[in-house]
């Protein structure tokens, strides 16, 4: 490590303020590049959900791990994560993160089982948790307050390219099918990226850690952990499980374990002034109610993100690129209203923007239903397009200023502990809100497909009278139909074959090739009808959250604070 004059060891800025102008450049790319390979990988995965279900079988509750796995981990870790860095070394810190994040992803390309593939997920978040706080870590120590504006600046564009571009990367990727390998090279591209990384990171970055550090608060570590894990895991598993007693016991036994948590955080801030969260934040309102905005507006956004995905691909049997740049509209809306309206207007809107973002997201997602459900299986991306915008433009108010506005109130001396919880606390939002969404639009799909079915069977029996079937045989076709469509809806291994599927299709009489037509289109109106309902169901949860945020939004500062405008950034 490299020592000062004195012989004492260089803290990191210490190192960094040796650097040459070029070395600095290089060092953020390097930072940047770790920064852009997370973004990715927590929005590829959605538009890989049908191929992985597919390939490896995965229930929809594994597809729920698979979403909100990554989320949990990054979250639970994120600003232990960042402590370390502190205590240990930023460097070393965001090595350790990159190598296991790079090991994480050659494991998801290569898992053979969803347990698998569930498990290298959760590996990836938290090795994201600490190699993500290093970015920014690294970034204060190498650049002057004066010149932080600039990089933060370049990295909230790179947040909005990547988010924009990862579904579209990922489709490209799953289209192209390289090698073979499927979904499996969305996860395998961090590899290559991840070495390089490495490799760089060692050559490039400063050595040396915080002149002050705070301490580890691994107790509170762990009983956050444990608390979350007590509300998520039934969340996830209940519906699945047909909800048995031991799942409401322990989202009941979650909240003893939050109340230790809390008084954990007082009493480690009197012994050593080092809690993983700090008490004094939340004497603040805004602060409190700005973290409650958080999760709600984060289970929104992934919430309708994920479902959406769904509706298009396994509803409205798109194919996964066609999926990725129809939702491309959403992003454009947010791109365009945080380019048009920037920080100046939002600051001049403050509280507002949080309430007329929540409104323009509920009408955007009420058009996005109806226009959906209206159309059906002639569902045009393009006919989307509209509403997209809308809810893009909406989300990108709420966005915009939801850090500044929790950030008011705050001293800024705790601006760093502030910003880091926020960060932290709109992941778990995050995976609570797939959590949530998964009980209400999956539950739908299951109660909801002989709904489905019915809705189609007048038309069957049209089409089958007119393909002279008479009429006891068209009772026969639509129960060996229906039975094969709930039993799909149903099953736990999607890439297996119910057993009444090969009943009806051994039991079909040859040259029945006009009939087997007939059943396809007809079992796909179905399926479109039960995910459009699924969705609308969705969106009317998210509505309700929406409307939480807007009612709330009147409580917090009517006025952001310019430096709280700059802290949040």
């Amino acid at each position: 490590m490299s020592t000062s004059t004195t012989g004492a060891p260089m803290s990191a800025r210490q190192h960094a303020e040796t650097f040459s102008g070029r070395r600095r450049t290089i060092a953020l790319v390097v930072v940047a590049l770790a920064f852009v390979m997370d973004l990715l990988d927590s929005t590829i995965v959605n538009i890989a959900i049908p191929s992985i279900q597919s390939n490896l079988g995965a229930s929809y509750t594994m597809i729920q791990w698979l979403v909100a796995g990554y989320s949990l981990a990054f979250a639970l870790l994120l600003i232990t994560g960042g402590r370390m860095g502190d205590v240990f070394g930023y460097k070393k810190l965001f090595m350790v993160g990159v190598a296991g994040f790079t090991l994480a992803s050659l494991l998801s390309g290569v898992a053979w089982t969803p347990h698998v593939l569930i498990g290298a997920r959760l590996v990836q978040g938290a090795m994201a948790a600490l190699m993500v706080p290093q970015v920014m870590s690294l970034m204060q120590v190498m650049y002057k307050p004066e010149e932080r504006g600039a990089v933060n600046g370049m990295f909230g564009a790179l947040a909005g390219i990547a988010a924009s571009l990862g579904p579209i990367v990922g489709g490209l990727l799953i289209q192209a099918n390289v090698f073979g390998l499927d979904w499996r090279p969305i996860f395998l591209i961090n590899v290559p990226i991840g070495i390089f990384g490495l490799f760089a990171a060692a050559k490039y970055l400063p050595e040396g850690k915080s002149a002050h550090p705070l301490k580890l608060d691994l107790v509170g570590t762990g009983l956050i952990i444990a608390a979350l894990s007590l509300l998520v895991f039934p969340l996830i598993e209940g519906r699945e499980l047909n909800w048995p007693t031991w799942t409401f016991a322990m989202m009941a036994a979650s909240l003893p374990v939050f109340g230790v948590f809390a008084w954990w955080q007082l009493r480690k801030d009197k012994i050593d002034g080092s809690p993983l969260v700090l008490p004094a934040l939340f004497r603040r309102r805004s602060f409190s109610l700005g973290v409650v905005v958080n999760i709600l507006f984060e289970a929104v956004m992934l919430g309708f993100f994920l479902t959406f995905t769904l509706l298009l691909q396994a509803g409205l049997n798109y194919s996964v690129l066609h999926a990725a740049l129809t939702g491309i509209a959403t992003a454009v809306g947010i791109s365009v209203t945080v380019a048009v309206l920037g920080m100046k207007v939002i600051a001049k809107l403050g509280r507002y923007a949080l309430t007329l973002g929540a409104a323009v997201t509920a009408i955007g997602l009420t058009l996005v239903s109806y226009i959906a459900n209206a159309n059906g299986l002639a569902l045009s991306g393009w006919y989307l397009a509209p509403a997209l915008i809308i809810t893009g433009v909406g989300m990108g108010l709420v966005m915009m200023p939801i850090f500044a506005v929790a950030l008011n109130d705050v001293d800024h001396n705790h601006a760093g502990s502030a910003s880091g919880t926020l960060n932290a606390v709109q992941q778990i939002g995050g995976a609570i809100g797939i959590a949530a969404i998964g009980v209400i639009f999956f539950g739908q799909l299951t109660s909801h497909a002989p709904v489905s079915l019915d809705k189609v069977e007048p038309q069957i029996k049209q089409e089958l009278t007119a393909q002279h079937v008479p009429a006891v045989a068209q009772d026969q076709i639509i129960a060996g139909v229906r039975d094969c469509y709930i039993d799909r809806v149903n099953q736990k291994d999607t890439s297996q074959t119910p057993e009444s599927c090969k009943q009806a299709e051994s039991s079909s009489a040859p040259g029945t090739a006009a009939i087997s037509k007939i059943i396809e289109h007809q079992a796909k109106v179905a399926n479109a009808e039960n995910f459009n309902n699924a969705f609308h169901i969705g969106t009317f949860y998210e509505m309700t959250l929406l409307a939480v945020i807007a009612i709330l939004s009147f409580f917090l500062p009517r006025h952001i604070r310019p430096e709280a405008m700059q802290e949040a950034m």
